[in-house]
Formats: C-alpha cells, structure tokens, sequence
C-alpha cells in the first residue's frame, strides 16, 4: 500500500542515452533546489543498470553545477557482501559514480560489511535514527526519515530495493531496514529500506530502461495483469511530494 500522497508523472524517452540526459538534468535541478533551501541533499541509491544510467551527471554541464560538498549518499539496498565484492552496490556506485565526485567520505553511508544481515539492517537502522536526532535527517508525517531524494530501479519480477514478490519483507511497516537472507536473486543476503521508507522521501525516481521490463511496466502504468492476480512491489512506491517514472522506448513499448 502506498503511503505517500504525492503525484505521479510518467516521462517517455527516446532511448536510453536520453533517459540518463533527462535524469542527469533532473537530479542536478532537485540538488540546487534542495541544498537552496536546506544546505544540503540526501541521495538514496539502489544498484544494477541505475547508476550506469546516472553516468551523465558526472560530466559537463551538470558535474561543475552541482554543490557535490553537501551531498550525503544511502543505499535503498545492499547485498551483504564484502564492500569489494563484485556483488556490492557501493562498489558498483563508488566505479561508476562516486569516484569521479567529491562527496565527503564522512557522508557516504556504507553498510557494515563484517556484521550478519541482521546485524548489519539493525546497525544501517541505528545510524539513521543517529541522523534524525542530529537534525540531519528530518522525520516525515508518517514518523519515518525524509529522505530528498531515492533513485530506484525495478527487476523484471516487479521488485524493488531488495523487497521481493512472495517475500514478507515488502509487508513491513515498523521497521526502517529489515534484511533478507533467501534472496530469489543471488546473492541471497541483503538489507532494504521498508516501504514506509521508501515512500517518504520528498522525490522518488523510477528509471526504467530495456525491453525486458516493458511487461512489469505495463502491469504497474498500463492495463497490465499481475501474475497470480497479486500486484508487484513496484505498484506500491509512492512519495511525499513527486514521483518520476523515466522510461525509454523499449521499456514503454508495451504500453498504449
């Protein structure tokens, strides 16, 4: 169930070179915007073909525009795997996106990669609540933290972060971060972000690109039928102010 009451735009690419252009733009725009107002800009990553498609963001115009000293970077998941695993979300952002910026070390939030995967959803939970009493991180209305902006993708399953069809952890709505050890993708062990969460945020991004996506797409924007009859995860991501869907062709194609 979506919990924030923000709107929906669905935006229709030609390719995905002008997806990851319109998300370069858009991302950099929501940056001066939110450091305008609050000196400072909360990013939430999620893995796999995202942050290929934010490689834009790190060349001109948009590199030089940004006020990359008041960023602070999160993960909306994370496999539970060394940081220098292949497997690791941070090692795919750190290659492909924050090697190239100067974020401060001190405000990439990493998982614990020593801990258990309840150890380590239970010490990324603390070190979030550590920041809403810090003031660094506001609380929503619904009583969870706000963050400025998620950038998610979507699997052909209709997951999304780490929360799977058929698994408990997308019905949790207590917990900040909970933590999966049967993965149906490998690697099995992860952390996520709630929904709750996820729907908090001021900003939610949905990039979306490649034709093997164009059925769940369907099922979450067209007149798609969910397999089963359940609706996918991925109906279920809302956001407190706006939620973007950035498509490409092949990943719209299936829609009227």
């Amino acid at each position: 169930m979506a919990t924030g009451g923000g709107k929906k735009s669905v935006l229709k690419f030609d390719s995905e070179d002008d997806v990851a252009v319109a998300l370069a733009k858009y991302t950099a725009d929501l940056s001066a915007k939110f450091i305008g107002s609050k000196n400072s800009f909360t990013v939430v990553l999620s893995g796999g073909s995202l942050i290929d498609t934010m490689r834009k963001l790190v060349e001109a115009p948009y590199k030089e525009s940004v006020d990359w000293s008041k960023w602070r970077i999160f993960w909306v998941d994370e496999r539970v795997v060394p940081l220098d695993n292949p497997d690791s979300n941070y090692l795919l952002a750190f290659n492909g996106f924050l090697s190239k910026v100067p974020i401060p070390s001190e405000n990439i939030y990493a998982i614990n990669d020593k801990k258990t995967p309840e150890a380590a959803a239970d010490d990324y939970e603390a070190r979030l609540r550590q920041l809403v009493e810090s003031e660094i991180l506001p609380l929503s209305p619904t009583g969870f933290p706000k963050f400025d902006l998620m950038l998610l993708g979507m699997g052909p399953d209709g997951h999304v972060a780490s929360l799977f069809p058929n698994r408990p952890q997308r019905h949790e709505k207590e917990r900040w971060v909970t933590f999966i050890t049967d993965s149906p993708k490998p690697p099995p062990s992860r952390i996520t972000f709630t929904f709750p969460v996820i729907n908090s945020a001021s900003e939610n991004a949905m990039v979306i690109t490649g034709v093997e996506l164009a059925n769940m797409v369907n099922i979450a924007l067209g007149d798609g039928v969910p397999p089963g009859g359940v609706p996918p995860p991925c109906t279920e991501v809302s956001a407190e102010d706006e939620l973007t869907w950035f498509l490409d062709k092949d990943s719209a194609s299936k829609l009227s």
